[in-house]
């Protein structure tokens, strides 16, 4: 299997995968979107809220803040499930264990906009992501104090927890032109992407990219409409081109690193299983 990374920024990254197959790519798609652990706002205690937005829907919000969560953030905090199979959970101080949470506190008054800026953590590498993410209008004479306690989780669990915004593979397109037939030069501008170029000079249809190729078809219909056979749409079986974008609460590279530890540990489980079985 080879790995050829095309474009690669912040929060989003499009590689193409080579000699692979249709489950394991998949599989890494589903890990990366549910399975990878993230930072999210779980428990809130509002103690004060005359604000006009009701506590239910401040809770919601802050608990789809995407929060920092690479690997340096979250080094030493466990999941829930973890710490309390671990024996370590301990709620006695503080309120919440701080083997697998961290506190946001929030005390504010109007009047003023609060952003996500305003809010303060227990620990100084995990904040929120973006500072200009609304949380609430306070008018004069208004305040809000509450504390919220943010929590390792998975997507699978609820989508606060998905580190991914896009996580999307298809397979590499292939295009391929009939020189026995009549050349349709008004199929290359039913393509939605600007895939292909007529050129009458030189008497041919150009591929100026084929990755960005959506599959649709839309030139191989109308080429059919105009009596020609011209245009044919494929794909490679074994090629795919991958595109991942997050919420920034962690890199891209590091959410499908993540995701092939997790496949890892689950293969293992089951090599696991399968020898106890046959034994």
């Amino acid at each position: 299997m080879e790995i050829d990374v095309k474009k690669q920024d912040e929060n989003s990254m499009v590689f193409i995968i080579r000699d692979a197959e249709v489950p394991f790519v998949n599989a890494i798609r589903r890990i990366a979107m549910m399975k990878v652990p993230k930072l999210a706002i779980e428990d809130v205690y509002i103690t004060k809220n005359d604000s006009a937005m009701f506590d239910e829907v401040l809770a919601h919000r802050l608990g789809l803040t995407p929060l920092v969560s690479d690997i340096e953030a979250i080094d030493g905090l466990m999941t829930e499930e973890e710490c309390k199979a671990s024996g370590l959970h301990d709620e006695s101080q503080d309120g919440y264990c701080k083997n697998c949470g961290v506190a946001f506190t929030l005390v504010e008054s109007g009047p003023k906009r609060v952003y996500s800026r305003d809010l303060s953590c227990s620990d100084s590498k995990i904040k929120p992501v973006y500072d200009t993410i609304p949380l609430l209008d306070l008018e004069e004479n208004q305040d809000v104090e509450l504390e919220a306690i943010a929590k390792l989780g998975i997507g699978k669990e609820h989508a606060k927890w998905m580190p991914t915004t896009v996580c999307v593979y298809k397979q590499y397109p292939e295009i391929t032109f009939n020189e026995n037939e009549d050349i349709p030069y008004a199929a290359a501008d039913a393509c939605p992407k600007g895939v292909l170029v007529a050129n009458k000079e030189e008497e041919k249809i150009e591929i100026t990219d084929v990755e960005n190729c959506s599959l649709c078809k839309s030139c191989v219909r109308k080429a059919k409409e105009l009596g020609s056979r011209y245009i044919k749409i494929g794909y490679r079986e074994n090629d795919f081109i991958f595109n991942i974008e997050t919420d920034g609460s962690m890199p891209p590279k590091e959410v499908l690193l993540r995701a092939c530890d997790v496949l890892n540990s689950k293969t293992d489980e089951f090599i696991d299983f399968s020898k106890g079985g046959s034994e």
